[in-house]
């Protein structure tokens, strides 16, 4: 016979205290409507059987606690190992939040590109809250910027395998994507400086939505956030790569 596990022998222990607990009512039943016709003996046997069943009972109900506690302790006991198993990090790691900083505007409310297209037409514009605005100084000196945002039109649940939609049909890992569907909906572009006026950076194209929540802003610096031998991953090894770039990147062509 194979060994009870925990939970069956718990289920164990309910069914033989509910047993007990039954015929303890049924003697007593009985006692109680034939204790005129039996002699007072007898009547004394059968209440402490009904006292038995109680203390056996009590034996059974002490046990399952044991079990339990001891099922609670292994759990314990998992949970540190697996927990010491997990890097340590601060406390305080768990605690961060963002905050919007501002707003993001585009002609984009249903559709917008892949990536951001460089000379798109329409009205590309941060609007930056008033008491960050002093965080502007000395930016326009700069021709790029990195724009950080939170991504807030996604509804879909995070994979970690992907589709692009430009890859007919190859799946690589979310983060070996562009994929807005991430673990942290995050989004980044690069976009141009066009002028800045007051609280408000006028760019060129930005591929999210009118209306989205700015995170941040990060000057693009030469040499630093341009890498020579950078290359293309996966996408090259997809036929036609060089025709797919095109669409990705927004550049018009005749082919």
């Amino acid at each position: 016979m194979n060994d009870l596990k925990p939970e069956e022998l718990n289920k164990l222990f309910s069914y033989w205290i509910n047993h007990n607990k039954q015929h303890e009512k049924e003697i007593e039943k009985w006692v109680e409507k034939i204790k005129k016709s039996i002699s007072e003996g007898i009547t004394q046997d059968l209440t402490e059987a009904m006292h038995l069943f109680e203390e056996i009972n009590k034996s059974f109900e002490s046990a399952k606690e044991k079990l339990e506690s001891d099922e609670n302790k292994n759990l314990d006991k998992k949970i540190k190992e697996k927990e010491s198993s997990i890097p340590k990090r601060s406390k305080s790691i768990n605690k961060f939040k963002f905050k919007e900083i501002g707003i993001i505007h585009t002609p984009y409310t249903d559709n917008a590109p892949y990536q951001p297209v460089d000379k798109d037409k329409g009205n590309f514009q941060i609007i930056l809250n008033p008491e960050y605005v002093e965080g502007l100084h000395a930016l326009e000196k700069f021709k790029y910027i990195y724009i950080i945002y939170y991504i807030h039109r996604i509804s879909r649940e995070t994979e970690n395998i992907v589709s692009p939609p430009w890859t007919g049909g190859l799946e690589v890992g979310v983060f070996a994507s562009r994929s807005p569907v991430r673990p942290n909906p995050i989004g980044i572009s690069i976009v141009k400086i066009k002028k800045i006026v007051d609280n408000k950076i006028f760019t060129s194209g930005l591929d999210v939505f009118d209306d989205t929540p700015l995170l941040d802003i990060k000057p693009y610096i030469k040499d630093l956030d341009s890498k020579k031998d950078a290359n293309y991953g996966w996408i090259k090894d997809i036929d036609g790569y060089e025709h797919l770039l095109l669409h990705i990147k927004g550049i018009p062509h005749d082919y």
